[in-house]
Order: structure tokens, then sequence, then C-alpha cells
């Protein structure tokens, strides 16, 4: 019987996780252009009617409004989705168009746009610096004890490949692999995938190519992924926790968040290609629900995933679709390089395309998600 946290607990984990970081999202573009002066004319936490809310001395409406789910900045002039100068914008006064998000220079205007996905990937950093700050960095208590095959199971690639008892696995692909752990993780993101495995046997290094097999893993909550797995079990060994100073703590974050943006984007392009199922994609349901299981497994486990969470919105917000950060930053790009906008026509329609496609991908997930609710029986029980 696989667990199921109470409705409530997702919608909480749910507004705990969106609400937050939507809203960081947004203090990141306000913040910059706040540096380089340019007026915010509202900053809400939250959309829809304003519950309540103040004016501060720059002009910018502070509010609260009705529905939790992330919140927005508006600049100053920023009048269409495409942010181009219009008739309005040039009837404003000069003191007035001086302050506005179009009067920006081309670089600034990048920045404002890019300080939003930066924000989220610094809140994962900072959540995960803190991990290895209170925690410490795992290390290999003896790193010659690493990875070394103990058996294989029935129908194993490896002993397939030519794997024995006794090989220790150093590397894959020429990446080395400082512990079993890394090897699990490297090869668990490739099923069906082609690797080569290199050795050390005897003293010797050798090379050998490994398909890696399938098999679909469900977690407690009847979760299920599918995974890669060569069919091997490791010699037993120790891990340690080595205490790191601030800046390791933060420079390991660092690169714990490139890992995970990497696996992201190995996920995104093998749904693309076809390895794995569009199922496996997942939307506000989907973030809902996960959102309450992590919840009810405690804080570590909550906030590991709203790490999670806060470098999946920087990457989906920095894909080159109109209508998201990426878009604008595409476009600019495309200005650099030009030594002109394009026209407003142009980004016009191309923001209208990129809405589209952003309102056909939410209904697709959406509908994904609800399909795969145990209600539908997707999750059937063990």
């Amino acid at each position: 019987m696989f667990e199921s946290p109470p409705f409530w607990m997702w919608i909480v984990g749910f507004l705990l996780v969106l609400g937050p970081l939507v809203t960081l999202h947004e203090l990141g573009h306000y913040l910059v252009g706040r540096w380089f002066g340019v007026k915010a004319d509202a900053f809400s936490v939250g959309f829809g009617s304003e519950l309540a809310g103040w004016t501060d001395r720059r002009g910018t409406r502070w509010k609260l409004s009705a529905l939790p789910l992330g919140g927005y900045v508006k600049f100053a002039g920023d009048m269409n989705p495409a942010s181009q100068p219009s008739e309005e914008w040039l009837a404003l006064p000069e003191v007035e168009r001086a302050q506005t998000f179009q009067a920006a220079t081309l670089w600034q205007k990048a920045l404002i746009v890019l300080a939003g996905p930066v924000m989220n990937f610094l809140v994962a950093i900072a959540i995960l610096a803190a991990f290895n700050l209170a925690y410490g960095k795992p290390v290999p208590a003896d790193p010659e004890q690493e990875s070394i095959v103990a058996a294989f199971t029935e129908g194993s690639p490896a002993q397939a490949a030519g794997l024995r008892v006794g090989d220790r696995i150093v590397a894959i692909d020429g990446e080395a692999m400082e512990s079993f752990r890394e090897v699990q993780r490297r090869i668990q993101i490739y099923p069906d995938t082609p690797l080569a495995l290199t050795i050390q046997r005897s003293g010797e290094r050798l090379t050998i190519p490994v398909t890696t097999g399938s098999h679909e893993m469900r977690d407690r909550f009847g979760n299920a992924t599918r995974i890669g797995l060569i069919g091997i079990e490791a010699q037993p060994s120790e891990t340690r926790y080595v205490p790191v100073d601030p800046v390791e703590a933060v420079v390991l974050g660092i690169g714990q968040t490139g890992e995970t943006l990497q696996l992201m984007v190995t996920g995104i392009w093998q749904i693309i290609a076809g390895y794995r199922s569009v199922d496996e994609l997942g939307g506000p349901i989907k973030i809902a629900k996960f959102s309450g299981e992590q919840l009810s497994l405690g804080w570590q486990q909550f906030f590991t995933f709203a790490a999670l969470i806060s470098i999946n919105l920087a990457f989906i917000n920095l894909l080159p679709i109109p209508a998201l950060d990426g878009g604008h930053l595409a476009f600019y790009a495309a200005e650099a390089i030009r030594r002109r906008p394009a026209s407003s026509r142009s980004q016009d329609w191309a923001f209208r395309t990129g809405i589209g496609f952003v309102l056909a991908l939410m209904l697709f997930v959406t509908i994904n998600d609800i399909v795969s609710l145990p209600v539908f029986g997707s999750a059937a029980e063990n």
C-alpha cells in the first residue's frame, strides 16, 4: 500500500514552495531594475484583487493579492508583452519616460530580465550550501574500496558485457567516479543507453561498453520513475562527512545546482528524443502533490525539493520562448547582433505565439497531471 499525505498538505506544500520562489524571482527583477533607476509601479505578492498594500516614497505599490501563487513586478512604461515603445510611452513626460523600462539601455534590460532566473539559482545554491554547512561533505572512508563489483543480479547487462567480480568502476564515459553513489546517479539517468565504463582490474585500466537496462521504480508514494541499471552489487564501503567552511559550502552548492540542471536538461532531451515518456512531465498539480509528499517527510526533504523547483523555475524561464525571460533575452541578443531591434509587429506576433505555446503546454501538463492521479488508477497499489 502506497502512502498518501492528506490533500490539505498538498495545498500547504504548494503554497510554501511556489509562492515564495516566484515572489523571489520577481524580486530579482525588481532589485536590478531599481539599481538601474527603473521605477516599479507595482510589486504584488500573489495575483488578482488586492487585499492589502501600501505605496512607498518611490511610488511603488506593494500589495498582497488574493491568489497566493507567486507574484509579479510591473515596471513603469512596460505597457505591452514585448516591452516595446508605444504611443502611450511616447506621450509620457520626459522625466517619467527616463524612469521607464524602455528607457534602459539594452544591456541593462538584459540584466533586469536575467535577474529573475539568477535569483532562483541563488536560492537553490543557498539552500544546498546551508545543508553542506550543517552536515558536511560526504567522502569515501577508503577511496580504493569504492565501486568494487561484489556480485551480479540475474540477467546483468554489466556481466554480459564482460565485467567481473572484483572490478572497480573508476569512470563512466570518461568522467571520474569517486563513489558508488556517483556511479548509481550516472547510470540511473540513462536507461537503455550505451555507456563506456572504465574499470580497474589487476592493476590495469580497461574500458568496456555496457548498454544499460531499464527498470520502473516507485517511491513510497507510488510515483513511478524509469531508471537505468547495469545489474551489479557493490562491495560495502563506508562514507564519512567532513566539515566544510562557508566558502566551500557555497562552492559545493554551486556544483550541486549545476549537476541538477544537467539532469534536467538530459531528462527533457530524452523526452523530446522519445527515450522517456511524456508522462514524466509535470505541471502545477504534480508540483502540489510532490510538495505535500515532501512536506510530510520533514523539513529537510521539503527544502531539498524547494531547491529542485527553484532550479526548475530558473531553467524554464531561460528557455528561448517568447513571453518567457529567455524569449526576451533572445530578442535582446538578436538586437545586439543586428544593431537594431526587431519590428514591433514581429515581436508582438512572436510573443502572442509564445503565450499560446506556454498556455497549450500548461493545458497539456495539467491534463497529464490529472490523468496520473491515483483516482484514475495510474498508481496501482502493491
